[in-house]
């Protein structure tokens, strides 16, 4: 059965069980009343009809075990009554009745209309065929009791009071029949309404925007989980509570935006601002606000919903940097074709002069030194080639960690790799969908960049793992993670280089291009990875790459 539905016997209730038992509350107070005047009226008779007491007495000891177990099932389970127990209560008031009026001893006294009052209440908790049943127990116990328990032969007025029962009980049975729809139909609203209610609430807590609504007396409303985090704001502690204050220290541009809302009824389709978490780490936010009032309110409430934008930011500084870097990748390459040539020609002719003037030391000097400078200048135009042409064509299935043992070896011959640096490489074999003369300048140039930094002695690790899905919280954002980190215990970089160091022709070191960097950084890009830094002034520093082990579809598969 769908949740929240009405089951198909729901005519066995008129109403829910809190008003069930409201009607069963007070059914079970007047029976301990009447009760206790049958108890009272056979104490008054023992002498004259012991036998009548003593039944009575009998007729009084059951209504009160009925009555208990009916507390039992009501108050202490706390169960809907079902049919079979409203029917067990109902012969149990009718019975009490009869006893009542038979002391009486006049089916024309006051006690008489109980009988109507049972019939009425009954009818209203049971459907409509019980009651009807219920009605003519009713009737028969009451003919029964006027025919042969009392003196004399009754009346016609004993007729009309059964004709009383009937009228009674089809109206009370009608307007029951009305109240039953009217009840299930409130039923249904109401469950619908819960389900409603939870489904709005488990979306306004799971959604990652932060959802806010003050009401117009600067009370907080609302508050889901989302915005308790960016705004260190609890509901706990702040529901119902004035709250403009602290929004206004929170977050100024909220708080405006919230008071324009409230004073003015402005709507605030699409605003940036920041907002101060619980951590004391100011974040950026973009926000909307809306309005709603109510007529018993003087000002409009507002619902404001607002989202750290902090990634997006990022990743619009990376694509403002990543244009950045094409843009000089073009000039470069550019400059170095143009270059180029010319330089090969002036570095010939210098070399054929040199011969010539072998016997003069003067000039051979001069020229071995614009040789030289020639070859510097053309491994420099060859970092800026190398720059242009950072493109990742050919993905194949490399083990990462014998790629870093390759570009370790080549590292520990290389010039500027001072005798007293040690290279250590620690890992399995992982493997990586990867451009392999990409891979390799990657990991060349992050090691001989820590190599260049150690003033001829120290020790760089090169490590290779899989981190976890919680071990990095970028990790959940690549097909099976493969991480390279390049550690140093060099002389770390200064902090105001950090944020530069990626950037084009900025360099840690004097006489460097700074091209090594920015080569690292585009190729890691292409990639589709994610390269960071960890350093400090002297604590050495940290390079950690971040890799797709399988490279993802074009469908994200």
């Amino acid at each position: 059965m769908p949740e929240g539905s009405i089951p198909p016997h729901a005519g066995e209730r008129r109403f829910g069980p809190p008003e069930q038992r409201s009607f069963l509350r007070w059914l079970y107070i007047g029976r301990a009343v009447l009760a206790a005047v049958v108890l009272v009226r056979a104490s008054l008779v023992r002498e004259q009809a012991p036998e009548a007491a003593f039944t009575a007495v009998l007729v009084v000891l059951l209504a009160y075990a009925v009555t208990a177990y009916g507390i039992f099932v009501t108050f202490i389970k706390k169960a809907r009554g079902r049919l079979a127990f409203l029917q067990s209560q109902a012969a149990m008031d009718l019975l009490l009745v009869t006893t009542l009026v038979h002391f009486e001893g006049s089916q024309q006294s006051g006690w008489a209309a109980l009988y109507v009052l049972v019939i009425a209440v009954y009818a209203l908790l049971m459907p409509l065929r019980t009651g009807i049943v219920t009605s003519l127990l009713g009737a028969a116990i009451f003919l029964a009791d006027a025919y042969f328990a009392q003196p004399g032969p009754p009346g016609t007025w004993l007729w009309g009071q059964v004709a009383v029962f009937t009228v009674v009980f089809l109206v009370v049975a009608f307007l029951g029949q009305r109240l039953r729809t009217a009840s299930v139909e409130q039923t249904e609203l109401a469950i619908e309404l819960h389900r409603v209610r939870l489904e709005a609430d488990e979306i306004l807590r799971n959604i990652r925007s932060g959802v806010l609504t003050v009401d117009g007396g600067g009370r907080l409303a609302f508050i889901n989980l989302a915005a308790e985090h960016l705004l260190g704001l609890t509901a706990a502690e702040h529901a119902g509570l004035p709250v403009l204050d602290l929004l206004e220290h929170r977050s100024p541009e909220l708080f405006a935006a919230v008071v324009q809302g409230i004073r003015k009824g402005r709507r605030v389709n699409r605003a940036e601002g920041s907002a101060l978490r619980a951590d004391g780490r100011s974040v950026p936010i973009g926000l909307s606000t809306t309005t709603f009032g109510r007529p018993e309110e003087e000002f409009p409430s507002v619902t404001a919903i607002f989202t750290d934008i902090s990634d997006l930011q990022q990743v619009q500084i990376l694509h403002v940097r990543a244009e950045r870097l094409e843009a000089v990748a073009a000039l470069s390459a550019s400059l170095a074709h143009e270059i180029r040539n010319p330089l090969a020609s002036i570095r010939s002719s210098v070399e054929q002069l040199a011969r010539s003037a072998r016997d003069d030391p003067d000039d051979r000097l001069l020229a071995d030194l614009i040789v030289r400078e020639s070859d510097r200048l053309s491994r420099l135009l060859g970092e800026f080639l190398d720059f242009s042409r950072v493109r990742a064509s050919h993905f194949v299935t490399l083990d990462l960690t014998a790629v870093v043992r390759e570009a370790a070896q080549l590292v520990r011959e290389h010039p500027d790799t001072g005798p007293g640096v040690e290279i250590v490489v620690r890992g399995e074999a992982v493997e990586v969908d990867a451009d392999e003369d990409l891979l390799h300048r990657i990991v060349t140039n992050l090691i001989l960049n820590a190599a260049q930094s150690m003033n001829g002695a120290g020790r760089i690790e090169a490590m290779v793992d899989q981190p976890g899905p919680t071990e990095l919280t970028q990790a959940g954002e690549f097909d099976h993670p493969v991480r390279l980190r390049v550690k140093d215990d060099g002389p770390g970089i200064d902090p105001e280089l950090q944020e530069r160091l990626f950037q084009p022709f900025v360099s840690g070191r004097p006489g460097g291009s700074g091209l090594g960097l920015a080569i690292v950084e585009r190729a890691v890009a292409a990639h589709r990875g994610l390269v960071t830094l960890d350093s400090a002034p002297g604590k050495g520093t940290t390079f950690t790459i971040l890799l797709h082990g399988k490279w993802p579809s074009e469908d994200g598969s």
